[in-house]
C-alpha cells in the first residue's frame, strides 16, 4: 500500500493507530483493496513520491470495505463529481499500526532474485495497491527484516 509521506507516512499511522486508506482513484488499485483484501490482511506499507521510496512498515487491514467519503466531498482533493452517494465509485479500508521496519528501499528489494516478480517493483508501475504473493511476504519478512510472517 502505497502513501506519499506527506499525506500519511508509517509515523503517522503509528502515532494515530489507524487510518482511513483514502484517495485511490484508479480502478484496478480500488478492485485490489476493495475485492482481494480481507480485514485481518497484513500488507507492507510503502512510501512513495519521496527521496528514497521503498517499504517504510507493515500494516494490517482492519475494516471491511466502505465507501471513500472524500469522494463526495467537493473540498477534497480526492473529491469525484462523477460520483453520488447512492453509487459510490471509489472504496477504501481501515489500517492499523503492525509495525515500523527498517527502510527496504527499491535498489535493495530489486537485488534480490527472490522478488523478481514482485508487481511494485515491475517497471512503469503507478499502482497505489499491488497484491503481494506469500512467498514475497515470507522473503521479505523472513531474511530482510528477520521477522516471522504471521506477525
Amino acid at each position: 500500500m502505497k502513501s506519499e509521506p506527506e499525506e500519511a507516512s508509517i509515523d503517522d499511522l503509528a502515532a494515530q493507530g489507524t487510518l482511513l486508506w483514502v484517495g485511490v482513484r484508479n480502478y484496478q488499485a480500488r478492485n485490489f483493496m476493495r475485492d482481494a483484501m480481507r480485514t485481518g490482511d497484513q500488507a507492507f506499507f510503502y512510501h512513495s513520491g519521496c527521496t528514497e521510496p521503498g517499504i517504510a512498515g507493515i500494516c494490517e487491514i482492519c475494516s471491511d470495505a466502505y465507501p471513500d467519503p472524500t469522494q463526495f466531498d467537493p473540498v477534497s482533493p480526492y473529491f469525484d463529481p462523477r460520483t453520488k452517494p447512492e453509487q459510490p465509485r471509489w472504496w477504501l479500508r481501515d489500517v492499523r499500526f503492525v509495525a515500523k521496519t527498517r527502510p527496504l528501499g527499491l535498489p535493495e528489494l530489486r537485488s534480490h532474485a527472490e522478488l523478481a516478480g514482485m508487481r511494485v517493483l515491475a517497471r512503469g508501475n503507478r499502482l497505489s495497491i499491488t497484491p503481494v504473493t506469500a512467498e514475497e511476504w515470507q522473503f521479505i519478512c523472513g531474511p530482510l527484516l528477520g521477522r516471522h510472517h504471521e506477525e
